[in-house]
């Protein structure tokens, strides 16, 4: 068996293909995402350096979306995830971690949110009585 050979066969004789493991960057592809994650960090340093929106909330949102265009980036040219690498189980195991962290999140933000709401009323009203 020539080392060229994509085809092994297991004690069996029987054949297994292993096209399923993920695709295969190229330099092109490299090339690719190097220039994309470029330009998705230079698009926000010029948001906040060229003070392109007034309002900071403006702004801190489209940083927060170009980051995230760039980690998908990152995950297709440089960690080469698909729906096809390893059977499936790499996005599988992604879209659970996303879930998990987004529960996470908004939990620990509804909880700090209802925490302000619910103690700073009466600790406004204690601050008066201060020296």
């Amino acid at each position: 068996m020539s080392t060229h050979d994509s085809t092994l066969h297991d004690a069996d004789g029987h054949d297994h293909d292993h096209d399923d493991e993920g695709p295969h960057s190229t330099l092109r592809g490299y090339t690719t995402g190097f220039i994309l994650s470029v330009v998705l960090t230079a698009i926000p340093f010029w948001f906040v350096m060229g003070g392109v929106f007034e309002k900071s909330s403006t702004t801190a949102i489209m940083i927060l979306f170009l980051g995230a265009i760039q980690i998908v980036v990152h995950m297709i040219y440089f960690l080469h995830m698909n729906g096809k690498s390893e059977g499936g189980w790499n996005l599988l195991s992604l879209i659970f971690t996303i879930v998990l962290v987004v529960i996470t999140l908004s939990g620990s933000l509804w909880v700090m949110y209802h925490l302000n709401q619910n103690m700073m009323p009466g600790m406004m009203q204690d601050t008066k009585n201060l020296p």
